[in-house]
């Protein structure tokens, strides 16, 4: 019978008290196809940053409780879930996308890279947001708050939605950024090194 294995380590030391720090590597060695296998991971709490690595889909949304479900549909590889300090850090380097679903309370920094892609579900509601985005990685945020500081390098992407006060953009000519629904009161955009300020009553990028 094919089964699955998954393991979570770092837990039972939690437990004892030894770390705040929870792993999970979860590893699947032949499940049927039309079988999909989740896991909520319920031992996080006060996540204020992500840093995501490799062939990686994060969902992010608000929520008055931390959690993270990491979705194992036709999946081979192991992959790292780890929650430290208030970072939490997710990567996989397998062929098939890995996706987790994470719902943060007091979010307030995001860095992709690699090939990862972070989306937003729903509005990111937060009074500072930095983003940062390296390599190919792409993200598509709706955002609500006071004031966002993006950086993206390389050939990174992003789709930007939703309206800030203030932003400090900054970006390669080799990046791509939509931001034709995202507006702002205040800007400055920094491009190759190159800043611009921008103050009106209401700017869209």
């Amino acid at each position: 019978m094919k089964t699955k294995f998954l393991s979570f380590v770092a837990i039972a030391a939690i437990v004892l008290g030894v770390s705040n720090t929870t792993i999970a590597a979860v590893k699947n060695d032949g499940a049927a196809k039309n079988n999909e296998v989740s896991t909520v991971l319920t031992n996080v709490s006060k996540i204020n940053k992500i840093e995501v690595r490799g062939n990686v889909e994060v969902f992010v949304s608000d929520g008055a409780a931390d959690q993270v479900k990491v979705y194992n549909h036709y999946y081979a590889e192991s992959a790292l879930v780890q929650s430290q300090n208030g970072v939490l850090r997710i990567s996989s380097f397998s062929d098939q996308k890995l996706v987790v679903w994470v719902t943060a309370a007091q979010l307030t920094s995001i860095s992709a890279y690699d090939n990862a892609e972070v989306k937003s579900f729903g509005k990111l509601s937060s009074i500072e947001m930095d983003v940062t985005l390296h390599d190919n990685a792409y993200a598509k945020l709706d955002l609500d708050g006071y004031s966002a500081n993006i950086t993206l390098n390389n050939r990174a992407k992003a789709d930007l939605n939703g309206s800030v006060n203030q932003c400090n953009l900054k970006y390669d000519h080799s990046s791509t950024v939509n931001s034709t629904n995202f507006a702002t009161e205040h800007i400055t955009k920094t491009v190759d090194g190159l800043n611009r300020t921008m103050d009106e009553d209401l700017v869209t990028l």
